[in-house]
Parts: structure tokens; sequence; C-alpha cells
């Protein structure tokens, strides 16, 4: 639970001047001591709205817990409806530019595509343009266009993009991979004449300019033309690039007939930060791209919606259909703000299958791209703890994630692993290791409990730095019974923080997630549940080495004992200062005389007994 907001020493006058507040819609606009906006937003119950920010014990997400912790005043404007409250807000945020409201700031820059003027041109993507004779497309302001547009001619024309030079090239080497899987004609075996060659560059240009439907229609009266005159070797290659063309396009995203006037919208959540991508059709072509950093993350749909209301302020912007990667918090009252702004038809939707939802897929993808390059993370360890909080319907993104196993072999030596991990990565600085020290006999359940009771009890005392932070979440290496017998341990040390088993087949590998009644599915959702097996098979490791480890001293221990005048409490002491065999190895008889507190005779006939361990 966030508890910045219980820092502000305003909030009693806060709390009092919101119970006198009208219910009525509105904005309300909050102040800091400077008496400068920081936050504007709507509702269509000012008083309710209001005072869920100031009320006692409010679990605020982070960015919401600080602005409130800053907020000394707040004014509001009183509307007719809710719809009016949207509008004004709108035209507000755009005045004021508040803080703790998103600031849409993207990268954008220019780029090129760019057909050198060389014996066999190349078609290159490229950031700037150069001073030679080359030829140019563009400037276009997303690289990601650019890109795709030259990686996708190159793939459809069969266009070398290796770094070797011709002719000089020409069968010095073997073809590279490209050509044995049909994405390169094979140039650099000189089997191409120069004129075809070029020809066929020539076509891909046509590609880039005027998309694949109007290359297939020139190229389709070029194969007719060829074979009214009898050049049947020309029609055949005409057909076959025809045929590229027509299969590239089943997977390309540069162009598509169907998207005349269409924004794609994605918007990934990184926990503390959250990025926008929107992906832009224009004529059934993909014009462009632009990337947003949100700043840190709110309430997701309310998130996107703002994002939305923010972006398209402008009237030239607003295309007829804009596609969502997910809900946003009104999507009719949404739609009809757009609808009066551009003075048309604009729809909103959310596509749940076939090639819609795939574009609302690429755009969340490119989303979680830009966010990884902001947070440091890859878009993958983005996406797997996204999918988690959503197939476990966490109200937050576990940034900070515990897993604990127990390890014994029959009532021996029994352990438990803890281990971390921290925007979806290992952290083995706050691993922890646990010797069960009130359980005598094999019982998985009451070893758990007894593992977290001490973990949180560290955690009150606040004497270890790794326990020093409440989790996000905590996993335990088992099914229902291990998180049943846990539950009422955490209710009663008053630990609110969500808590799932994980279950394994068979064949040890991870099946899905328990909770206290049944268990969750995650087969389907690949990046959590390939997260979600790292942990298991992390933490089991963790544990298993560590039982391993403390079993072979307690043999060690054990072996030291059988030398007459060794006892326990000796053959203890011999382990905890030598530590490893290696150190009890190159002590000499006169060392261990002096640690053991033995005789000559006792410490020569300990020496024998250590050399003869394995």
């Amino acid at each position: 639970m966030i508890v910045y907001d219980e820092m502000n020493e305003r909030l009693p006058f806060l709390r009092e001047k919101t119970a006198k507040l009208t219910a009525s819609p509105g904005c309300y606009i909050m102040k800091n001591k400077q008496n400068e906006i920081i936050y504007i937003g709507k509702a269509k119950n000012l008083k309710n709205r209001v005072t869920s920010y100031f009320r006692k014990g409010a679990d605020h997400l982070p960015k919401v817990a600080k602005m409130v912790s800053l907020v000394n005043d707040y004014d509001f404007i009183v509307t007719d409806s809710e719809y009016e409250a949207l509008v004004l807000e709108c035209s507000l945020i755009k005045l004021h530019k508040p803080k703790y409201n998103i600031l849409l700031k993207d990268d954008k820059g220019y780029s090129y595509i760019k057909i050198s003027k060389e014996e066999y041109p190349r078609i290159t993507y490229e950031l700037q343009k150069e001073n030679d004779k080359a030829e140019y497309i563009g400037p276009f302001t997303s690289g990601y266009t650019a890109k795709q547009a030259v990686i996708e001619a190159n793939k459809v024309f069969m266009l070398p993009t290796c770094k070797k030079k011709f002719p000089q090239d020409f069968k010095k080497s073997r073809p590279c991979l490209n050509h044995f899987i049909k994405q390169c004609s094979g140039l650099c075996q000189g089997n191409i004449s120069k004129e075809e060659y070029n020809e066929t560059v020539a076509q891909a240009v046509e590609y880039i300019r005027s998309g694949s439907q109007v290359s297939v229609e020139k190229l389709t009266e070029a194969m007719y033309k060829a074979s009214d005159e009898l050049n049947f070797e020309l029609a055949g290659r005409l057909r076959d690039r025809i045929e590229a063309i027509k299969n590239g396009a089943q997977n390309q995203k540069i162009f598509d007939e169907n998207l005349k006037n269409v924004d794609v919208v994605g918007v990934s959540v990184n926990g503390e930060n959250a990025c926008a991508s929107v992906i832009m059709y224009r004529n059934g072509r993909l014009c462009d791209k632009a990337d947003f950093f949100l700043g840190e993350a709110d309430d997701i749909e309310a998130m996107r919606e703002n994002f939305i209301l923010q972006y398209y302020c402008d009237k030239d912007m607003i295309p007829r259909e804009i596609l969502l990667d997910g809900e946003i918090s009104d999507i009719v009252m949404t739609e009809k703000y757009l609808r009066e702004i551009s003075q048309r038809a604009v729809t909103l939707s959310v596509p749940k299958r076939g090639s819609l939802l795939r574009l609302t897929t690429l755009a969340k993808n490119n989303a979680s791209e830009f966010l990884s390059l902001k947070v440091g993370r890859t878009s993958k360890e983005i996406t797997a703890l996204e999918e988690l909080t959503k197939v476990m319907g966490l109200s937050k993104t576990p940034l900070y994630i515990e897993c604990y196993d127990i390890s014994n072999l029959a009532s021996s030596d029994m352990v438990a692993g803890m281990v971390v991990f921290e925007n979806g990565r290992p952290n083995k600085k706050f691993y922890k290791k646990f010797s069960i020290k009130t359980v005598f006999e094999q019982n998985d359940y009451a070893c758990m409990r007894e593992v977290i009771e001490r973990r949180f009890k560290n955690y009150y005392e606040g004497t270890d730095e790794g326990f020093s932070r409440m989790p996000d979440l905590i996993f335990l290496d088992g099914g229902k019974g291990h998180v049943n017998a846990v539950k009422p341990l955490l209710d009663e040390m008053g630990i609110d923080v969500p808590l799932y088993g994980l279950v394994k087949d068979s064949n040890h590998r991870t099946r899905a997630i328990a909770t206290g009644g049944g268990e969750i599915s995650v087969a389907k959702n690949r990046s959590a549940f390939n997260l979600i097996t790292q942990i298991q098979d992390e933490v089991h490791r963790f544990s298993v080495s560590y039982q391993a480890k403390r079993h072979k001293k307690s043999t060690y221990q054990m072996e030291l004992t059988k030398v007459k005048g060794i006892g326990d409490a000796k053959a203890k002491k011999l382990i905890m200062y030598f530590k490893t065999t290696e150190n009890l190895k190159n002590a000499d008889v006169s060392l261990l005389k002096t640690v053991a507190g033995v005789n000559e005779e006792t410490a020569q006939a300990l020496f024998d007994v250590i050399h003869e361990f394995d």
C-alpha cells in the first residue's frame, strides 16, 4: 500500500473542504504550495471523485500517491454533464500541461530510403542524406516506416542485403542462407545479368512508391506483353515475381488496401512507467509511426483514454477509424468527442481476433520496445510482466516477486530457498537460504509456514536489507495446499500480498498457478508462462543446491565423530572453523589439535579420517 499521501499536512483541510463539495459533474484542478497546477481531472460526481484522493488509508497507485502528497489546495469547475467535463478537461490540460497528467513527448526524426548509384544498386535505410549521386525517397517522419519498407522490398524482390561488392565478388564464395530460403536471388553467383538486376531494383522502387497492388498490375501487364512476344523466359520470371509480391503481401504490414484511414494504438506498462505507440495507415499504406513516453503508470484504461484525448486534440490528425489494444474508461463518450472535433464519423474499437488483432499486437509490441529503451529492460520482460498481471488479475504490475521452495531428504537436512525476481529478472543479491528449525519430521506445509513467518518477522524488525522490501507477489513451489497453509499466517501478520502456488506436472514442468481454491492455466500466455517457469526452475535449483551442500556438510560432520574423542560439538566446531573440506584437508595435525582442543594422538586420527574423504 502506498501511503505518501499521509505525509501531506494539508489532508485535514482538504477533507473538510471536500465534504462540502457538490455531487455535480465537472473538473477539479489540483495545486501545490506554489499555486502551480499539478493535475487536472474530470468527474461525473465531483464529491465522490475528489474524496477518493483524500480519504484515510487510500490505496493509491504510486503516481497518484505522489501527486496527492503535494496537493495544497484545489479548484473546481461545475459543468452540466459528464461530456462537458471531458471537453473542459481536454482544453485545460492542453492549456496548462500539468506535471501529473500525461504529457506527450515523441521521438521524432527523419529517415530516408536510399537507392545507391552503382553498377548493381542497393536499397537501404538511412538516417540522413549524403552528398552523393544516390536517389533518396523521403524524408519519412518515422524511421520504423522506412525500415519496414526497405525490409519488405528487399525480401519480396529477392535483392541482396549482404556486404559483398558487385561485380568484384561474383563467385568468390558460396551463396548465403538468404539465397537458400528464397529471400535472395543469389546475385553473388553471377547468374543474373546487370540489365535484369537493374530492372528488378526499379520494380522494387515502384513497389515502395506505389504499393503492392499497383506493382502487381504493372508486372501483370508486362508479363502478358512478354508472352505475346513469345518471350516465355521473361514472362516466367515476371510471373514468379508477381507470385512473390502476392505471397509477401499476406504477411507484410506496409500495404493493406482495407486500411484507408486508420490508426492503431498500443500502450505498454512496466509497473512504474508507460509508453504508447501509434501506427498510422493512410490510403492503404503504412505512412508513419509515433512513440510517446507517458511517464509514471496509472490505471491503464484511464491512461489509454487520456492519451487518445490528448493525442487527437487536432482535428486534422483524427482518422476515421482507431484500433485500440485494450479497453478505455468510456469509449462512447470518447468517440463522441472525436466526432465533434473532426466533424465526421470516427470509430473506436478493440479487435478480438484476426488481422486487426495482429495490428494492435504490433502496436503494443512497438510500445514495449520503446519502453524497454527507456527503462533498460527488454520488451520480452515487459510483456511477460504485463501478461502475468492480466492473467492473475493483479491490481498492479508485480515488479518485485519472491518465490519459496522446500527441499529435504526424508526428515534430514530440511532447508528452504527464497529467490527474488525484480523487473522480470533474477536479483541474486536478495536470495535467501533457510535452515528449518522448528519442524523435525517431513512436513512441507509446516516448513513453508516457518520460512514465511521468519521472513516477515525480519521485515518488521528491519534488521536485514534483503527482507526490508514488501514483495508485490509471492509464489510458493507447490499447489493449493501450500497456499491454504500459508495464507492464514499472512493474514495474522497483516501482510496483504498476492499469494499463489506453482504447480508442476508429472515431468516436473510448470503446469499452472494454484490459488487457495483451484488453478489458473497460463499455458496460452506464452511470455507469462516462460517467466513463471524460469522462476520455478530457479527456486528449485537454488533450494536443492543448498540442501545438497547442507547434507554433504552433515555427512562430513558424522564422519568426524567416528574418531574417538571427537563428539558432535567438536565436529561442528571443526566444520564451522574450516568451512570446506578443502580447508580441512590443507590443515596439518598441529592446527587440528589446536582447533579441536584434543591431544596429539586424537589429532593424528582426525587427520587420517579427513584424508579419506572423497
